[in-house]
């Protein structure tokens, strides 16, 4: 394998990520409007949300069944287009079965999209011989973010939800299709799964879904916690889960370094620590700005754990599954977090995705694998000098 081919492989897969950080944020950031437009009422609208990473935990399993006979390359070549014209299709519907269709199909494809993203990550990873998962990680954040502003910009401006999304489709999908030509599939992709128990598993299982906990936290509930429990103005609200967002990007984009510097165990170790901080400011937090800086350093910490997770797998079979747990953590968490609110206090709730981030400094030996080891082979494979 060459080193141009590796370089243009890692190009594009950094591309798919970027476009479905942007295609992700546009959805469930318009989850207001998506709910007036089809007249969805608050008591049907958790059934929808939950659907979709219900059905996206199926299409990550189909995944992992497709790619024991096609590359994964061919699985992410294919399901990208469709989870980008499923979204078209959430905002150009106008009966309520449409955007059922939509959102079941849009589930299905991201399930099989995320799951082959992370597979053709951990392969490159391999070829390479050195960290550089957090990268593409890195890159789906930063599309988040572009996604957000965009949708931002669409509410602004008083864009319509289909206008808005067409308006963005045109432009990503023709260039996730054109870097899909570079996609690089590496060369033991199942190997490496074989002999491995699924008791091994378990405790990168729970990281991953201890992580997506805390990020549901964020997302879902630090608005209100900022408003209701903190004090804070509406406008003040919206700060926090953009900070998160930008310390996530940072933490992705440096976090490769780290992990070549100091290793995989001691960059999870010191994630966990700072992710079990922010939580602990948010909950003892006297006032808005004191959330907002919790919150901001929440970011630095659980920017790591996703990405590393999956580094630790063993070829397609593990990713596959621990991209399950992924949709696990976020169905979890925001009902978690919601009711403990209410029977007890959002203060105490939030002690409890300190307390489960913690689980990580429990097992954080499991990710002790070295970048070489990813293919399952004894042999050391070649490592190549490329950007």
């Amino acid at each position: 394998m060459t080193d141009a081919r590796l370089r243009r492989g890692r190009g594009s897969l950094a591309v798919s990520f970027f476009v479905q950080g942007v295609a992700f944020a546009l959805l469930v950031t318009r989850i207001p409007a998506i709910q007036d437009r089809y007249g969805i009422s608050d008591a049907l609208l958790p059934a929808f949300l939950a659907a979709v990473p219900v059905l996206a935990g199926a299409g990550s399993v189909l995944a992992g069944k497709l790619v024991r006979r096609v590359a994964p390359g061919v699985v992410l070549r294919w399901a990208q287009p469709v989870v980008l014209l499923s979204l078209l299709g959430v905002g150009a519907g106008e009966r309520l079965w449409h955007v059922g269709v939509a959102l079941g199909v849009f589930g299905l494809a991201v399930g099989a999209l995320d799951a082959s993203m992370n597979m053709l990550g951990v392969s490159l990873q391999y070829a390479y011989g050195r960290s550089i998962i957090l990268g593409f990680h890195a890159a789906y954040s930063l599309g988040g973010i572009v996604g957000a502003s965009l949708a931002w910009a669409a509410v602004h401006w008083h864009v319509a939800l289909g206008v808005s999304y067409l308006s963005v489709v045109v432009v990503v999908l023709p260039a996730a299709l054109a870097g899909s030509r570079w996609y690089v599939d590496g060369e033991t992709r199942a190997g490496g799964s074989v002999g491995r128990s699924a008791g091994v598993l378990v405790p990168l299982c729970l990281v991953m879904t201890c992580a997506y906990i805390g990020d549901a936290t964020v997302s879902n509930w630090s608005a209100k916690y900022l408003t209701d429990v903190l004090g804070g103005s509406e406008e003040l609200a919206t700060v926090p889960y953009n900070a998160y967002m930008v310390t996530t990007l940072l933490g992705r984009a440096l976090g490769d370094l780290g992990v070549r510097r100091f290793g995989a165990v001691a960059v999870v170790r010191g994630g966990a620590v700072l992710a079990a901080a922010g939580f602990g400011v948010v909950a003892g937090a006297p006032g808005a700005w004191a959330g907002v800086a919790g919150f901001t350093v929440l970011g630095f910490g659980l920017s790591v754990l996703v990405p590393q997770t999956f580094a630790a797998a063993r070829g397609d079979a593990e990713v596959a599954r621990l991209n399950v747990f992924n949709y696990v953590g976020f169905l979890i968490g925001s009902p978690l977090v919601g009711s403990l609110g209410d029977a007890w206090s959002y203060r105490g709730a939030m002690v409890v995705p300190l307390v489960l981030v913690l689980v990580t400094l429990r097992y954080a030996r499991s990710f002790g694998v070295e970048p070489n080891r990813y293919g399952g082979g004894h042999e050391r494979p070649r490592t190549v000098d490329v950007g």
